[in-house]
């Protein structure tokens, strides 16, 4: 099993201006590869890719570093600045299992952010380097990654957490339909995660995740769907392998192979995950 999305920081030793919020407290704390050691192996996981949590190429060489010493990590997404005009030579002087790159577009004020044509040039360059790129988007920025993901076909993008559905309000559209319109791109992949803490912290239950991730399986397929538990996040609504247990639950109806393509292969494929342990 590959957890796909997962994060480590430390409040001590960086300030992570999202980690602010009043109703984050409980996990503003450090989270080392310790704790990532130990809850993935009460869970079965094998394999995991980190992902940045914070716009600093500090960071991303740290995450590097990590997980070239760890053999748990085996792909990292870091982070770099796409609008840079070296942003080519920014990627290649990034050493180490560098699989991908993010940015919190769901922060950016201009919802056409994905767009502009510096930004484009930038998700260019991640693409002739070999690497993934994570939309990190909410529904009112679908649109703009659909647009890009059009614009860029031979790209790969990963939708995270399935572009944040408003699963406590129920609110379909635009959510549904964006999803799917990304979907029907041989190019976008989509991570099953991050959905508990779109529902009610307190009160979710797995049947409250069911209709979105039915859609997402539509419009994906296990091919190009993948798990990840956005774990520590997912600590405000569920313990790791709680998160873990209804993944299963929620894909159910998956045969075998399906099975296998969401909970490892689609991961190890999008990312080109070589593994420490059989030299995949």
């Amino acid at each position: 099993m590959i957890d796909a999305h997962h994060h480590l920081w430390d409040p001590s030793r960086r300030r992570y201006p999202w980690l602010a919020d009043a109703a984050l407290e409980p996990i503003r704390r450090p989270y080392t590869v310790d704790d990532l050691r130990a809850v993935t192996g009460a869970a079965g996981v094998r394999e995991t890719v980190l992902v940045q949590t914070i716009s600093s190429d500090e960071e991303t060489r740290e995450f590097l570093a990590t997980a070239s010493a760890e053999p748990l990590i085996t792909g990292v997404v870091g982070w770099v600045e796409l609008t840079a005009p070296d942003v080519a030579d920014r990627l290649a002087a990034l050493s180490g299992p560098l699989v991908g790159i993010r940015h919190q577009v769901q922060d950016e004020p201009d919802p056409s952010w994905l767009t502009r044509p510096e930004v484009l040039r930038g998700l260019a360059a991640v693409g002739e380097a070999g690497l993934a790129y994570d939309l990190l988007v909410k529904p009112p920025q679908l649109d703009a990654a659909l647009a890009a993901a059009k614009a860029l076909p031979d790209q790969v993008f990963v939708l995270d957490h399935a572009a944040k559905p408003p699963i406590t309000s129920g609110e379909w559209q635009p959510w549904a339909d964006g999803v799917a319109a990304l979907g029907a791109l041989e190019n976008v992949y989509c991570k099953l995660s991050g959905l508990v803490t779109e529902a009610d912290w307190a009160e979710w239950k797995v049947g409250h995740l069911t209709r979105w991730t039915e859609h997402v399986l539509e419009c994906f397929g296990a091919s190009r769907l993948m798990f990840g538990s956005d774990w520590p996040v997912c600590e405000l609504a569920a313990a790791y392998e709680v998160v873990v247990d209804t993944a299963v639950s929620l894909t159910g109806s998956l045969s075998d192979a399906e099975r296998l393509e969401f909970f490892e292969g689609t991961a190890r494929r999008a990312y080109r995950l070589v593994s420490g342990d059989d030299g995949y």
